[in-house]
């Protein structure tokens, strides 16, 4: 959560919220904000809910990690005729916070996975 509030730290009301692409991606990290605090408060009592829930939360989160790290390869492969105010420059940007919030999603969703694959069963130790 504390990832998610540096990287969108200022972006509320300005253009970057109003536009026709990057309007929906504020909007998807913001519902995936919301639905990663449910999964936290939800983890000690119902853990494979908040684990389902935590996947959708990395998902929602994802878009907005991804443009801004590469915002002309988004693009070009999400929203055919996109035009930048300012140009950015092509390739990679490798920022602190948009890597670190990927990284942290990259790790969210392995519990997640795992948690949600998780049998439920318990194991009986085998007697020899």
């Amino acid at each position: 959560m504390f990832l998610a509030l540096q990287i969108t730290n200022g972006l509320k009301g300005t253009e970057f919220s109003g536009g026709w692409l990057t309007g929906p991606l504020l909007s998807l990290e913001d519902t995936g904000t919301a639905l990663f605090i449910a999964s936290v408060v939800l983890t000690f009592v119902f853990p494979r809910v908040a684990a389902a829930i935590g996947l959708a939360s990395s998902v929602l989160c994802l878009p907005l990690y991804l443009f801004f790290i590469a915002p002309v390869p988004f693009a070009q492969v999400f929203a055919r005729g996109h035009e930048f105010k300012h140009q950015p420059a092509p390739g990679f940007h490798w920022h602190m916070w948009p890597v670190t919030g990927l990284l942290a999603l990259a790790v969210t969703l392995y519990f997640c996975i795992r948690r949600v694959a998780a049998t439920g069963r318990k194991q009986i130790p085998h007697r020899a």
